[in-house]
């Protein structure tokens, strides 16, 4: 699990001071949406956004502010365009929740931490009430599921079923927000975000172009696994990127993964026969993206004997992406890293509009 949760443990857990800056409300050409967050320490903004720009540098200053007093609070902004010469472009209004103390919350992130390194989803629950004097208290609860069984057991019988009520809305938008003056409780305002396991990327071949895809595969969020029998190429020390290794046969190694509709399959193997190893093991499978890499005459090889082995149907052949990449008349080892990283976005964003439809 790599995520800006991730990013928040570990600052707990190294001591240092931290704020968790949450875009809550939005209205009007606000550069991003409710639920998007970013976190702030003393060295600056260490991870996520709520927008970037002006909005951004005023959440900071605010977010190092109350670092230093402990207060948490919620934070209205307008986003006119016509705020002077350095005013913001977008127009529109934000308002943002700023947790200055996320140490309180530690049980609750390590109980998110263990179900997505499970790779299982759930719900960041965040309540918000007034402090009497001033600022805002925050609370949070993790929720494993959608069962009466999988809320807090210290919630309020009353609360648990509002918040049962809306999990399958959270689970549609991602992000909402709870109106909780309809019910007697010392909370005013929740809100609820599904929380995922990041997609899991899956690069068999620790080659030059495994190596830089593994990289761009980590900027753009996904959680990467490479694998290849060498110990001297699959390395920290030569993969640095990546959040798993494994150091084994590929055809075994892949046989053993569970393959799922968030799993991203990239073969870029030494050659046609360990190439064939690894694509055996997934094809036909749930997993959202199989690529191979490989010219006209290899790939060719390859199709040949998956047909003649009855390894697979002509179906599931034709699902594999071989050429792999987008044709952006890539040549250089970067280039074509490229082309591959950018039918992953590709092919995540049609399945991510898709799942919303």
């Amino acid at each position: 699990m790599r995520s800006i949760h991730h990013k928040i443990l570990e600052q707990i857990r190294s001591g240092s001071g931290a704020a968790l800056a949450t875009l809550v409300r939005a209205s009007g050409s606000t550069p991003q949406k409710p639920g998007s967050s970013a976190l702030f320490g003393e060295q600056g903004l260490l991870a996520g956004t709520v927008g970037g720009g002006i909005l951004e540098g005023e959440v900071q200053h605010i977010a190092e502010s109350l670092m230093i007093s402990g207060a948490s609070d919620h934070f209205y902004f307008n986003l006119d365009s016509d705020q002077g010469s350095h005013g913001a472009i977008c127009g529109g209004e934000a308002e943002v929740l700023i947790d200055a103390t996320p140490s309180a919350h530690l049980s609750v992130l390590e109980k998110m931490e263990k179900s997505l390194s499970q790779r299982k989803d759930g719900y960041l629950l965040t309540g918000v009430s007034s402090v009497h004097n001033s600022g805002r208290n925050i609370r949070r609860y993790w929720i494993s599921g959608i069962g009466h069984e999988d809320l807090p057991m210290d919630m309020d019988p009353a609360f648990k079923e509002v918040i049962k009520d809306h999990l399958k809305d959270a689970e549609r938008y991602g992000f909402i927000e709870i109106d909780l003056s309809t019910i007697p409780h010392q909370l005013e305002m929740a809100y609820l975000e599904h929380i995922k396991p990041m997609p899991h990327l899956i690069i068999a071949g620790r080659g030059h172009i495994g190596k830089a895809l593994a990289h761009l595969g980590s900027l753009l969020e996904f959680e990467v696994t490479v694998v290849d029998d060498r110990p001297e190429f699959a390395s920290a020390n030569h993969i640095p990127d990546a959040d798993h290794l494994v150091v084994r046969d590929i055809g075994t190694a892949m046989g053993e993964i569970k393959y799922g509709p968030d799993t991203y399959v990239v073969i870029v193997t030494r050659g046609h026969k360990p190439d064939g190893e690894a694509l055996r093991s997934c094809i036909g499978s749930d997993a959202a993206y199989i690529g191979m890499i490989g010219s006209s005459h290899k790939v060719g090889i390859v199709k040949k004997q998956f047909l003649d082995e009855q390894w697979a149907t002509k179906e599931q052949w034709s699902a594999i992406h071989t050429p792999i990449g987008l044709d952006i008349a890539s040549k250089t080892v970067q280039e074509i890293a490229i082309s591959i990283a950018a039918q992953l976005v590709e092919v995540r964003n049609r399945k991510l509009k898709a799942d919303a439809e």
